[in-house]
This record gives C-alpha cells, sequence and structure tokens, in this order.
C-alpha cells in the first residue's frame, strides 16, 4: 500500500505531520510519496526529507499511490481532483486550515486518522461531479469539478446577462454578476455564500445560484442532476470568467457553455465515527447559543 501526500507550500502544513506518517510507515509498512514542490518547500525551511519518493503529476500519482492526504483546508483538498482525476483513487483530507467541510479530521487526530486508514475503517463517500462538455482544452482535459461550475463577470462594474437553458428549454435570463451550478457537495461552499440552500451529499441534484442578481425576487432553484444545463452569456465586456472550483479561464460571448453530470465520481475517505450532519453542527455551530 503507498499514500501520497499532497499539500501547499505554507507555514500551517508543519514537517511534522510528514515525519508522523514516516514514522508510521516504517512501523506498519506501507509506502509514503510526497508532492514534490512541498517537500522542497519544506527542506528551504529547516527540515531534511532527502530521499522521500515524490510525485510531480496525476500520471505519476496515478502509478504510485492507493490513497491520497489532503493537508489543508477544502480549497487543498478541491486541487486533489487535478492529480486523482478519473482514476477513483480515495482522498482523505486532513484540516489544517479553517472550515473544512471537505477535510475533516481535525489536525490533532492526524496520527489516529492513518491508523484507521490502513486498518481500513472508513468507507468511501462517492461524490457526484460536474462536467463542462464544450470547453475541455482551456481546462487542460481536467474539465469537471467538485464544487460548483461558475460564470463570472470579468469587470468590476458592468452586469452580465446569463441565458439558462435546462434540456433545450428556456429557463430564465440572468441578469448578475453571475451565476453558480452546485453539486451537493458545493452546496456549503460558494452557493451557501449566496442564498443557496444545503444538500446532502447523496442528493442528485443541482443548485442553479445567481451571484448579486439585479432583480431581488430571483432565487436559487434545484433541479434534478439528470438534466443538461446549457447557457449563454452576454454583457458589455468582450469575455468573461468561466470556473470549475478554483480554476478560471476566459471565455468570450460568443461560446455556448454546456454541462451534465460527469459519469464517474470521487472517491472521499468517511473514517469510522464521521458523519455529514456532524461536519455541518461544528462547522455552522448549529445548537450553540452564543448569547452572554
Amino acid at each position: 500500500m503507498t499514500i501520497a501526500v499532497y499539500a501547499r507550500n505554507t507555514k500551517d502544513n508543519f514537517p511534522h505531520y510528514l515525519e508522523q506518517l514516516l514514522d508510521l510507515a516504517a512501523k506498519e509498512s506501507f509506502g509514503v510519496i510526497v508532492y514534490k514542490p512541498y517537500v522542497e518547500f519544506l527542506n528551504e525551511t529547516g527540515s531534511s526529507f532527502s530521499n522521500i519518493p515524490t510525485f510531480c503529476n496525476a500520471e505519476e500519482l496515478i502509478a504510485k499511490a492507493d490513497y491520497v492526504i489532503s493537508l489543508g483546508g477544502d480549497g487543498t483538498l478541491l486541487e486533489t481532483l487535478e492529480f486523482v482525476r478519473k482514476s477513483g483513487i480515495p482522498v482523505l483530507g486532513v484540516n489544517t486550515g479553517r472550515l473544512g467541510f471537505l477535510a475533516t479530521v481535525y489536525k490533532e487526530d492526524f496520527s489516529k486518522a492513518i491508523q484507521q486508514l490502513i486498518k481500513e475503517k472508513y468507507t468511501l463517500d462517492k461524490r457526484e461531479l460536474i462536467v463542462l462538455e464544450n470547453h475541455a482544452n482551456e481546462f487542460q482535459n481536467v474539465n469537471y469539478a467538485l464544487n460548483e461550475f461558475t460564470i463570472h463577470k470579468k469587470e468590476s462594474g458592468a452586469m452580465i446577462h446569463v441565458d439558462t437553458y435546462v434540456d433545450g428549454v428556456f429557463l430564465n435570463s440572468y441578469f448578475a454578476d453571475g451565476l453558480i451550478v452546485s453539486t451537493p457537495t458545493g452546496s456549503t461552499a460558494y452557493s451557501l455564500s449566496c442564498g443557496g440552500p444545503i444538500m446532502l451529499p447523496d442528493s442528485d441534484n443541482f443548485i442553479i445560484t445567481p451571484i448579486a442578481p439585479h432583480n431581488l425576487n430571483v432565487r436559487p432553484i434545484v433541479i434534478s442532476n439528470n438534466k443538461i444545463l446549457s447557457f449563454k452569456v452576454s454583457g458589455r465586456s468582450d469575455n468573461f470568467n468561466v470556473s470549475l472550483d478554483s480554476r478560471t479561464q476566459l471565455v468570450t460571448p460568443q461560446s455556448e457553455l454546456v454541462i451534465r453530470l460527469a459519469d464517474f465520481k470521487f472517491n472521499l475517505i468517511n473514517l469510522e465515527g464521521q458523519h455529514f450532519f456532524e461536519t455541518l453542527r461544528n462547522k455552522l455551530l448549529w445548537g450553540l447559543d452564543k448569547r452572554q
């Protein structure tokens, strides 16, 4: 068994996480490979991981890894999608960042979490993805997202018009700063901050959420994810932003954008004793009375 570690080069991702993992690997006889830029970052800051095996790209990770550990917040975990792609390699999120709806393992429980992982005390939470059909090249063929697909204005002033169709039938023309189409996983992310509802991870739906709409009576709508959604965008600018999670490209108004449910899923590791409801309560402070 081989565990890959992916992390950003930040001060929150201290070397002792990697030291703990390597100690466990020596005791339990499993392999470890680490994202090369992260190893180089640690070595530059005074650590010494000179002989550790590394990976640099999706091909190397998929060929060697059985599991991936993401060290960071939800943004870091979303980046692992670019490495695991369609392989189905399970990902465990360790939260060294802030909120953590996806990276649910507390950093204090790192060692315990690895023990559960290697003893296979977990279930796989199979999360659905959105795929952008006709702009794969702009996203270097990683044309899918775990959280959301977003259309957003480029300029700071002028709004954009987004004509929206469901299975070819006109739904609405949104005059707004942009539009989000969220998966159930992404319902606790950007969509939530724009007034969208929370959905359980196994809900078979998309959420269409306008971003700062001009008409206040335009509200988020939930539709089945077996629908194909298409969009035509117009506005004063020569181009606008299209995002898949945190990856953004410029697209011209002449482009028609088509999205649908992906034909594969992202395997998120759910350790024994974890549940989405517990995550909601802890992260959103449900049931706590903060009044003094």
